[in-house]
């Protein structure tokens, strides 16, 4: 997986030394909500275990990853993936999802927006023919950067994760 450069930000794989980024990151309940469970990460081993787990989760397309985002000054800001999106029982999808988390001290720059992007610019660069993002109903913020990335309001659709979710749509032009 290749790290990637925008005008301000880094993306690049993560390593085990991101360990305590990932559990400052979803330790915090204003990001964890939005994320798997709900429930905060309590534990460093539980953030070496979701690191581990990234490969897997990336599956094998080319233009999949799960990347660490920094500032070009290093500051570490959030996480930016494009990973295939798990369909829900009894569906036949084969879809890929960009997904983004950010630290709460960095929300407000325009970061998820810059980080999709250049996964767009991957994903598309790469093949894939739509992409995909899911948030919860609640989740205005991620629900505007899928507007800034011109993706299509899919309203509220159970297709994945067995939930019902806000979905958005981005085809390649």
């Amino acid at each position: 997986m290749a790290t990637i450069e925008t005008e301000r930000l880094t993306l690049r794989p993560f390593t085990m030394d991101d360990a305590d980024f990932v559990l400052d990151l979803f330790g915090r309940r204003e990001v964890a909500r939005w994320s798997g469970s709900g429930e905060p990460m309590n534990h460093r081993d539980e953030a070496v275990a979701r690191i581990a787990r990234q490969p897997g989760r990336a599956g094998d397309h080319p233009a999949a990853g799960i990347f660490h985002v920094s500032t070009r000054a290093a500051a570490a800001v959030g996480i930016a993936m494009l990973v295939p999106i798990p369909a829900s029982a009894g569906l036949d999808r084969d879809d890929l999802e960009i997904g983004w988390h950010f630290h709460p001290d960095a929300w407000g720059n325009g970061y998820a927006t810059e980080a999709a992007s250049a996964l767009v610019a991957r994903g598309f660069g790469l093949g894939v023919p739509e992409l995909y993002a899911v948030t919860h109903p609640d989740n205005v913020a991620s629900q505007a950067v899928c507007g800034r990335l011109g993706m299509t309001d899919l309203g509220l659709r159970t297709d994945w994760y067995d939930k019902e979710l806000r979905a958005f749509r981005l085809d390649r032009p």
